[in-house]
């Protein structure tokens, strides 16, 4: 997305992050890390499962090698605001959400250029010497979802009666934005949609939706509960692909590693839509544990 594009998006999030915040009180994070076997296996998805799955991937499908590094970009990256706007509107544990992408943005601070080398040294043989903005990545987790969702917060812990008469109204208008945003960017990249799935499709596609279905699986296994799931699912299958893009084209220099980049961005908003309706048909997300 261009500069205007991002900006508005950014907005609409950090508005959708308030009202978030005004659904969410202190003991629904007290409870993640009193108890914290979910956001360990959330963490353990994101970090370690999700970017081995994007190196098998790139060994079982024959590739181009922008697109393969362009996939292991997309593996190193951790999850975005977005994923806590699916999260929100699927009814998952959105506290855990928040917290998963907050604490992963900062580790992969460290393991984003160790990963990016990785992947470089097995498609190309050759490594490359990666800098991330280390004070831009945390102003952004901040502005985008730490500030307003504790401000949404902070509003329903002294208006509790204005927070239950705003949560039906904020959902609402977080669906609507979700919606905007998938049609404004089919519309902005419809002449790049069939080279980019010509070239990524597949190999995208597969890295989305075997990630979320490992986060689904182990948090079954694990017995969390079915909204910790939900969230750990997509916190595992919705990546920052902003983020993966812009590494690709200001740190690496190289535009086509973006494609695979902006051929996920397409398709986790379809496969997200899935797992709203999927999460929400299941009648078992609404109550809270």
């Amino acid at each position: 997305m261009d500069s205007i594009s991002t900006l508005i998006l950014a907005i609409s999030l950090i508005i959708i992050m308030f009202g978030m915040g005004l659904s969410l009180v202190v003991d629904d994070f007290k409870r993640i890390f009193v108890a914290p076997k979910a956001i360990i296996t959330g963490l353990v998805n994101q970090l370690i499962l999700l970017p081995l799955m994007g190196f098998l991937l790139i060994s079982i499908f024959t590739l181009p090698p922008e697109i393969a590094i362009g996939v292991i970009i997309l593996a190193a990256c951790p999850g975005g605001p977005t994923s806590n706007l699916i999260t929100h509107l699927a009814k998952g544990d959105t506290a855990l959400s928040v917290s998963l992408t907050a604490i992963s943005s900062f580790i992969t601070l460290l393991t984003i250029p160790f990963i990016i080398n990785l992947g470089l040294q097995t498609v190309l043989g050759q490594n490359t010497d990666i800098q991330l903005d280390v004070l831009q990545t945390i102003a952004q987790v901040f502005v985008i979802v730490i500030i307003p969702v504790s401000l949404g917060m902070l509003i329903k812990a002294k208006k509790a009666s204005f927070a239950g008469k705003m949560e039906k109204p904020v959902r609402i208008a977080s669906a609507v934005v979700f919606v905007l945003v998938l049609v404004g960017v089919i519309i902005k990249e419809r002449a790049n949609i069939i080279p980019y799935f010509q070239k990524a499709g597949m190999v995208t596609l597969m890295l989305n939706v075997a990630t979320m279905g490992l986060g689904l699986l182990s948090a079954r296994i694990l017995r969390l509960s079915f909204r910790q799931g939900i969230s750990i699912s997509i916190e595992s299958g919705i990546q920052n692909g902003t983020l993966a893009i812009t590494i690709a084209v200001a740190l690496l220099a190289n535009s086509t590693y973006a494609i695979a980049a902006a051929t996920y961005s397409l398709l986790m908003f379809l496969t997200g839509a899935i797992v709203i309706f999927w999460s929400l048909r299941q009648g078992k997300a609404a109550p809270v544990e």
